[in-house]
């Protein structure tokens, strides 16, 4: 049963309709964006409408098929098998959020394919079982697109499987309403910050490898809510967050001045 998210979240698009349509129909969903534009919130908000778990795994280089699956373990009375995430969900319901699948190793992923189609079964070598997903079961991965190069890039065969959903920066209007519901700020605040976002964002010639996320302009935010002089709250949460080369803090610094005096 549907129940109301206690988690923030503010649509850009029509992004909640796909995903409850996903829902319904048991199709898989892949959702592509930057770091910190709000793909896990929404994830987490939408398992909270939806009445699901969210059982979520961040991958890395080492992540291997069991993280996933599960595996033996041994304790005082023996061997017996536990559980990965993904088991967990598929065996009891709920939706397993794979995020930065691109990550993960190449062995690790084929697990998802016989989830990810119209078999949507889960077979375990290790036990002989295979399971077949609870209604209620749903897989979600995420991927950064500006990370991809030719080593680490999802493989078609991968891809094709999922209904792809793509997230941005929130628009301008969005991101300050969100900054104000997530921190208290007031209106002015927030769209000082949400000024310093875009024109950091606009930056092309710096070695900025990401631009600023809507996470880092909450956590300043929630800084000068908590009584910190708005330019280091900036400078703590923005500027040293986005780059160690002294010449790039340098132009951050800068703009940020231009919209909080630096304290003398």
């Amino acid at each position: 049963m549907s129940q109301k998210s206690n988690t923030y979240y503010l649509p850009q698009s029509n992004e909640v309709e796909l995903f409850k349509a996903a829902a319904e129909m048991n199709l898989p969903i892949l959702i592509k964006g930057p770091t910190g534009c709000g793909k896990t919130r929404f994830i987490e908000s939408m398992g909270e409408e939806l009445g699901r778990d969210v059982y979520t795994v961040v991958c890395h280089d080492d992540l291997s098929a069991a993280d996933l699956v599960g595996r033996h373990l041994i304790n005082e009375n023996g061997t017996y098998w536990q559980d990965g995430p993904l088991t967990k969900a598929v065996r009891n319901g709920g939706i397993c959020y794979i995020d930065e699948i691109i990550e993960a190793r190449k062995d690790t992923t084929v697990v998802l394919h016989s989830l990810a189609d119209y078999r949507r079964v889960l077979p375990i070598d290790r036990t002989g079982e295979v399971i077949e997903a609870h209604p209620d079961f749903m897989l979600v991965v995420s991927y950064n697109p500006g990370y991809q190069n030719v080593l680490k890039g999802m493989k078609p065969s991968t891809k094709q499987r999922f209904i792809s959903l793509s997230f941005d920066y929130p628009k301008a209007e969005i991101e300050k309403e969100v900054l104000i519901q997530e921190s208290g700020v007031s209106a002015e605040i927030a769209q000082k910050l949400v000024d310093i976002a875009s024109e950091i964002r606009q930056l092309d010639d710096t070695d900025i490898q990401e631009a600023v996320s809507t996470r880092l302009l909450i956590y300043a935010a929630k800084l000068m809510q908590r009584g910190f002089d708005p330019y280091q709250a900036c400078l703590h949460s923005i500027v040293e967050s986005l780059s160690d080369e002294a010449d790039v803090t340098e132009v951050l610094e800068k703009l940020v001045a231009l919209h909080f005096a630096k304290a003398e």
